[in-house]
């Protein structure tokens, strides 16, 4: 499976190696294209994962910058992962401008 924004593809992993939680396909961060992401300081915190790393993702072109289009949970809340079943820690998902298919 791929994430692709614009043609250049963020991240690329074997179908078995995506975890899904909540409609959105987590990549295993070794599956990150490099220099793609840059880590935000947006905050934000879920109750029952914890709290999320926002990242902003480089267009396609370099040009432009999208803010927050990519997060992840460093430490997610242990109960969490018994709930989606592995561990999903720097996983990394994508919105809505990133292709995942």
């Amino acid at each position: 499976m791929q994430a692709t924004l614009n043609g250049l593809v963020l991240a690329d992993a074997p179908d078995d190696e995506i975890i899904l939680i909540e409609g959105n396909a987590y990549f295993p961060p070794d599956s990150v294209t490099d220099g793609v992401l840059h880590a935000s300081t947006t905050p934000y915190h879920c109750s029952w994962k914890g709290d999320c790393q926002y990242f902003d993702v480089r267009t396609g072109n370099g040009d432009e910058t999208l803010p927050d289009r990519a997060w992840s949970y460093p430490e997610p809340i242990p109960a969490s992962l018994d709930v989606v079943g592995k561990d999903y820690s720097n996983y990394v998902a994508f919105w809505k401008e990133v292709h995942v298919g």
